[in-house]
């Protein structure tokens, strides 16, 4: 097919790398409801549009990146929203993580639209540079148009299934992995200080053995400057609260025990309760192990 053109609603953490990678490559129209978002977006590349109807009136494939099922919602169905600009046969392509269930209904709500459950994950740095993993329910046609897209934004496309919802429900068990593998690092770098060891040796000295997995190497460092000014948002620690909420609905419905989800679950809320909500996830070690 001719090159698509992409729009993109929603320039947060990854909605704005991604759509400047895409910039790159493919005509692309941006929306955000922050203007400076809008105006970033705009000086790598895309095109801001002032609504997500504008966003998407010429658009093949419209790449939705935001944060829960009520921003999907605003977006598609609130004022001025995109479904009543989308052309018959543009696809849309989902890749914010809101659960199986949720992606099945706005699926639904989309009549007549091809839609791509296709959530995202690998973080802003990897979004910028076309190295996420992408996990997709799909059918064939649907996949066909949003391939090229896909492949510009992704090292890994791995199509589980061919409904929506299928990817949702993958990426359910990603977010399981990850936020139990945070979870436990801040366990570890808290049991550190707290028998007096220097956390640094101790992130640096496991990183290099069986200990070791990606999050401990990544949200380890921003661990300790958790305990100074405070690590960079890179991932907020909400988008944990709602995603092993996700997780728990799931093990919940299927009648599987995951007792370290669950735990893993409690510890975001407290982090949360603690203030923490749109602090980076690993000042989540903060909770079990405060600031002198």
């Amino acid at each position: 097919m001719a090159t698509p053109r992409v729009s993109v609603i929603g320039l947060g953490a990854m909605g704005l790398p991604m759509a400047t990678h895409l910039a790159a490559e493919f005509p692309v129209t941006a929306f955000d409801v922050a203007e400076g978002q809008r105006a970033r977006a705009a000086e790598q590349g895309a095109t801001a549009a002032a609504s997500p109807a504008e966003a998407v009136a010429d658009a093949d494939v419209v790449l939705l990146a935001l944060r829960d099922q009520q921003q999907v919602d605003e977006a598609l169905f609130g004022a001025q929203g995109a479904a009543s600009a989308l052309r018959s046969d543009a696809v849309v392509m989902l890749t914010s993580t809101i659960g199986p269930a949720a992606a099945r209904a706005t699926a639904a709500r989309l009549t007549g639209h091809r839609f791509v459950d296709a959530p995202v994950s690998g973080g802003p740095a990897r979004a910028g540079t076309g190295d996420l993993l992408i996990v997709v329910g799909a059918d064939d046609e649907a996949l066909a148009v949003a391939r090229p897209v896909l492949e510009r934004l992704a090292s890994t496309v791995t199509v589980i299934g061919s409904n929506p919802g299928d990817g949702q429900a993958l990426k359910a068990i990603n977010q399981l992995l990850a936020g139990v593998h945070i979870a436990a690092a801040a366990e570890a770098v808290a049991l550190a200080r707290g028998i007096g060891l220097e956390p640094g040796v101790v992130i640096e000295a496991l990183s290099q053995g069986a200990a070791s997995s990606f999050m401990l190497a990544d949200r380890g460092p921003r661990m300790l400057e958790a305990y100074g000014d405070g690590a960079e948002v890179r991932s907020r620690l909400d988008i944990f609260v709602k995603d092993m909420g996700i997780v728990g609905e799931l093990a919940h419905n299927a009648h599987v025990p995951t007792p370290l989800a669950a735990a893993a679950h409690q510890l975001y809320l407290l982090g949360e309760q603690a203030g923490l909500s749109a602090a980076d996830d690993s000042s989540v070690v903060t909770v079990l192990s405060p600031k002198d």
